[in-house]
């Protein structure tokens, strides 16, 4: 995306210098700065990332230079917004235009990395979900770290049940998914989930899913809802829950297991997503039918 003519703007746009792989220079009509603006020095420049990870907002010395929203897509001519832009083009729009909507996103993104990196805030919301979970699960078992130094940090509690494990992530729904408002109208009500998953198996084979699954959505830029599956990335005889399997159907409600719903943050509802062990036929028949054409009869590996 442009951010701003670091000299005299052209007339009209230089094909050459793009068809060349050379960084666009916007033309007289569409810049505010014909003259050009000195060229940026790093350490002036900070970047806000948007707690989705999707988007991020630059500032030059505190001032708001551009915005690249999660929606932003060159292919499609929404190449983002930048504060020297004057009118639409396929290398920036107006930042002036758009503030009224990115104003409240950009503020609580800083309120929210502020709060994310203070002192205690992971060890509360930790405690938070463990607390919920002990009301609708039970008492913990054993816990595993899995979050490393990576955000969103990522912990696994083990649930005994009668007949059966159940394990959970802790700390998925600190952090709101990607992309969930491109196609969700009410995206409060599924931008943050965690994962759950029932096993008569090892409980620590079976936490394996998590450690495929827990930061998919940020490392792929994506988002998980009921109804999505997910196919195994190596050989079906490596599945963490069996042999037989190749993948996962991710459902907000399974008959005979717990009701994990009640718990929310930020202002937004979250959602656990049950993992339910599906075979590489049915993982075609729901892409070809839908969730619903899958008995779940059977399913506690």
């Amino acid at each position: 995306m442009w951010l701003a003519n670091h000299g005299p703007a052209p007339s009209s746009v230089d094909l050459v210098r793009i068809e060349s792989g050379q960084t666009p220079v916007m033309p007289l009509g569409n810049t505010r700065v014909p003259e050009g603006s000195p060229p940026f020095i790093a350490g002036e420049l900070e970047v806000l990332w948007f707690e989705e990870g999707d988007g991020a907002a630059l500032y030059r010395n505190g001032e708001l230079l551009a915005v690249i929203p999660g929606w932003a897509d060159l292919e499609r001519g929404m190449p983002g917004y930048a504060r020297d832009a004057a009118g639409e083009s396929p290398f920036a729009w107006p930042l002036a235009d758009a503030l009224e909507g990115l104003a409240p996103r950009i503020a609580k993104a800083r309120s929210y990395w502020e709060w994310r990196h203070g002192d205690g805030a992971w060890p509360s919301f930790q405690q938070f979900v463990m607390s919920h979970l002990d009301a609708k699960a039970g008492p913990a078992g054993r816990y595993w770290d899995v979050g490393g130094d990576r955000l969103p940090t990522v912990g696994i509690t083990e649930r005994p049940q009668e007949g059966y494990t159940l394990l959970s992530t802790v700390g998925m729904s600190c952090q709101r998914m990607p992309t969930v408002e491109q196609y969700i109208d009410r995206p409060d009500t599924f931008a943050r989930i965690e994962l759950a998953v029932a096993t008569r198996g090892e409980a620590a084979e079976a936490a394996r899913l998590f450690l495929w699954l827990a930061r998919y959505p940020w490392t792929s830029v994506t988002w998980l809802g009921h109804g999505h599956t997910a196919r195994w990335y190596r050989e079906s005889a490596s599945f963490p829950l069996g042999p037989g399997y190749q993948g996962v159907l991710m459902l907000d409600t399974v008959p005979g297991l717990p009701d994990l719903s009640g718990f929310g943050f930020s202002g937004d509802e979250v959602r656990w997503l049950w993992l339910v062990p599906v075979t590489e036929p049915e993982l075609r028949l729901i892409a070809e039918q839908g969730h619903e054409a899958v008995p779940l009869t059977g399913r506690l590996p």
